[in-house]
Order: C-alpha cells, then sequence, then structure tokens
C-alpha cells in the first residue's frame, strides 16, 4: 500500500543484509521516462499496471531487496515469479496509519480506476497481499529499525 513504508524500509534492510535495493517505481519512470502519474493519466491505470508486471519480469530478484510499487499483487505472474525466486514481505499498517502518511492520494500515480478511494483500494489490495506473503509484519508501532528486525528473524525462521 502507498505509505506502508516499503522504500525507507527497503533502504534499511538491504543496507542490513549486504543486498542491492531496487525500486521498481524509480526503474519504471527511469524507463519510460516520466512520471507514473503521466503514465495514468495518459495511458490509464492498467497500463501502469501491465508495465509494472513487466519490469518486475525483466528482473533478477536473487539477492536483492526490492519495493515493488503496489499494484504489483494484481500480476499473479510476477508474484509467483517473486516467490520462486525471494522472499516477499508484506509491511501491514492499518488504514488510517496509512491515509495519514499518503497526502497526495489523487496525484501520487497509484495504478487505480479514477474515483476510486483510499479504503476501497486498501479492501481491495490487503487480501491481495496477504495471498502472495511469505512474511508478514505487523508494523503498528515500530520503528523502521524494528521492522527490518522483524523480516530479519522471520526470513530466518523460513531456512
Amino acid at each position: 500500500m502507498p505509505g506502508a513504508g516499503k522504500s525507507t524500509v527497503g533502504v534499511i534492510l538491504a543496507k542490513q543484509t549486504g543486498r542491492s535495493f531496487l525500486d521498481t517505481d524509480v526503474l519504471i519512470q527511469a524507463a519510460q521516462g516520466r512520471t507514473l502519474q503521466d503514465i495514468v493519466d495518459a495511458d490509464g491505470y492498467a497500463a501502469l499496471r501491465t508495465i509494472e508486471a513487466g519490469t518486475l519480469a525483466g528482473l533478477d530478484v536473487r539477492d536483492h531487496v526490492i519495493a515493488t510499487g503496489g499494484s504489483a499483487v494484481y500480476s499473479a505472474a510476477a508474484m509467483e515469479r517473486l516467490q520462486a525466486d525471494g522472499t516477499v514481505v508484506f509491511l501491514d499498517v492499518d488504514r488510517a496509519t496509512l491515509e495519514s502518511r499518503v497526502r497526495d492520494f489523487g496525484t501520487r500515480g497509484l495504478a487505480k480506476p479514477p474515483g476510486q478511494s483510499f479504503e476501497a483500494l486498501f479492501r481491495e489490495r490487503a487480501p491481495l497481499y496477504r495471498r502472495y506473503a511469505d512474511i508478514v509484519v505487523d508494523c503498528t508501532a515500530l520503528t523502521q529499525e524494528a521492522v527490518c528486525a522483524a523480516i530479519v528473524e522471520a526470513a530466518a525462521a523460513l531456512t
């Protein structure tokens, strides 16, 4: 979800684990030569979802920490690939906290239908995030460092 802290936590986690960090939103913008919002405005939200799925399909995800865009979960093929080649983590943040963090909901470049509310987006995506997650971290009242520690601990338990 937007505002969950994927990019911030991802950078910290990559540093702590000695891995490279990739942010698919940044990769998409660089490859497209325009912002995510420009893509949504010109081509529609479905186009952004397709671009993100294609970006994920072309990545070498092994030994990387990757912050995907929130719409990655709409592509079963992309999520299954991430699961096959790595560990998928869902940063579980309650809707009220997310809404308080996301001040630019209408212009953030989200792959959502026009007029969709934050609440509707949350209700739509939360089950998808849970479906694909190998690890779910309840981020309530945790610092970014504590979230990283929880991820490292949970990942060690998977091996």
